[in-house]
């Protein structure tokens, strides 16, 4: 099974990941399983985490989900994982 990546349409012929970009694994939570691009991030964002929108969270289409780095050192290098903190509205 490919891996998809957040923020890219179900309808794109290729959703996977794409060659020279950096991402993190999403573990837990509504986007558990998923990768996010951080191709480009600024290093200090990237161990900072993310809020991200999810429609599958507890607040439905207008809520996010909070993810944090699970490993400050690996992720600033753009690979490693961020870890679900719990939803927001």
């Amino acid at each position: 099974m490919d891996r998809r990546v957040d923020g890219v349409e179900p309808s794109d012929r290729d959703p996977g990941p794409k060659p020279g970009h950096a991402y993190v694994e999403l573990v837990g939570g509504p986007l558990d399983g998923m990768l996010l691009d951080v191709t480009g991030w600024p290093p200090q964002e990237v161990v900072d985490g993310a809020v991200l929108m999810s429609e599958h969270g507890a607040f439905g289409p207008s809520g996010r989900s909070d993810y944090e780095s699970a490993d400050a050192d690996a992720c600033a290098g753009g690979v490693g994982r961020f870890v679900w903190r719990g939803d927001v509205p």
